[in-house]
């Protein structure tokens, strides 16, 4: 990991914090995502909605399949997941899409991970879902590794896990956030700016010392799926704000090292055996889905488009079914977290634009066709 750190410093020894988080989170058998062991659920490091309680992704599962009867089952359904973790989203979406694979046509469910073992741990719960569904599963090395296909993107705590950049405003110019190498270790620093950022953030300037993370690894793949879905809708659900909000809120920044549940004080000591994340900063995202061709259906609190997805009837479904009443009682504790313990988490909805018309009538309260 030092040499590969080492390698990526300029001539002073400075290492962009972009840099060193591509490295800490993602090389291979040395970043937190590629190394063996448990990252995700109450064993690992962190958890997500979807470890939570299973009615997350049957509302996601509902609502894709609202997509797929729009766009017309008649036709070929693909579903890229991106960064699907450890499949735990995946086999509620699969389960429950997979109910209506048996009218029209095939569904495909794509795992785009970078990390092998995730990789490997994903698939093999999705396919066991995808058996038992009728669901189609496979791996895919990238978004644009297929062509221009039809369906769905999703992008659950995603965005938050790109390689960002960390800038600082001095009062007259914006510097460079990383960390420099002095006697064998990382420690924190600054340098000037040396690199271009396509559309400048923050003005007006912000108050001196504002520290803001822009995430060119994260607009990139905006532009990758506009460039990919010819029809369908590409869901985003992560943390984050719009850039005057992070302003005025985060001031410092929100640069988040983690493990085992814990916040790290040191993002740079021990690469590679904690998870790394900046808040999304949704005003960039929003802009590079619009400037790639995009439309924009929805964006808002995850609670409320849950809401909008059908999650209070599977709720009431769900504690009807109820085995005894401390199954009731867990499943309304898990209900309260993913109603309020997600609160800081958005959801973005974007359409392609061949599609959007017809996309945009799945707004109304009830999202599903004929329900």
């Amino acid at each position: 990991m030092a040499d590969r750190l080492r390698s990526a410093a300029d001539a002073s020894g400075f290492v962009p914090f972009d840099r060193f988080m591509d490295i800490a989170l993602y090389a291979e058998g040395l970043g937190f995502y590629a190394r063996a062991g448990p990252t995700l659920g109450p064993r690992g490091d962190f958890y997500t909605a979807a470890h939570v309680h299973p009615l997350f992704a049957r509302s996601i599962g509902r609502r894709l399949t609202a997509v797929r009867e729009a766009l017309g089952v008649e036709r070929p359904f693909s579903v890229v997941e991106v960064g699907p973790g450890d499949g735990t989203l995946a086999d509620g979406v699969i389960r429950t899409i997979g109910t209506a694979a048996e009218n029209g046509g095939p569904i495909d469910y794509v795992l785009v991970e970078r990390s092998g073992p995730l990789r490997s741990l994903a698939l093999e719960r999705a396919r066991t879902a995808g058996t038992a569904s009728g669901v189609s599963v496979r791996t895919s090395a990238g978004l644009s590794a297929d062509g221009p296909f039809s369906g769905a993107v999703l992008a659950n705590e995603v965005l938050d896990a790109q390689p960002a950049r960390r800038l600082r405003w001095t009062g007259s110019a914006w510097v460079e956030l990383g960390a420099r190498w002095e006697g064998g270790r990382l420690v924190p620093a600054e340098a000037r700016l040396s690199r271009a950022l396509s559309g400048m953030p923050l003005t007006p300037a912000p108050p001196p010392g504002t520290v803001v993370e822009v995430s060119p690894s994260a607009e990139a793949m905006v532009r990758e799926v506009a460039d990919h879905l010819a029809r369908g809708l590409f869901v985003v659900l992560d943390y984050g704000m719009e850039e005057t909000e992070l302003r005025s809120a985060h001031p410092s920044g929100t640069l988040a090292a983690v493990r085992r549940h814990r916040a790290v004080s040191d993002p740079f000591g021990a690469p590679g055996s904690r998870d790394l994340s900046v808040f999304v900063n949704f005003t960039r995202i929003r802009q590079a889905g619009r400037s790639s061709g995009l439309v924009e259906l929805d964006f808002g609190r995850q609670a409320e488009a849950l809401g909008r997805w059908g999650f209070p009837a599977l709720l009431e479904s769900e504690l009807r079914a109820a085995r005894s009443p401390e199954e009731e009682v867990r499943t309304r504790l898990a209900t309260k977290n993913l109603l309020f313990g997600f609160d800081r988490f958005q959801v973005l909805e974007l359409a392609a634009a061949e599609s959007a018309d017809a996309l945009s009538r799945l707004r109304p309260e009830d999202p599903t066709p004929g329900r």
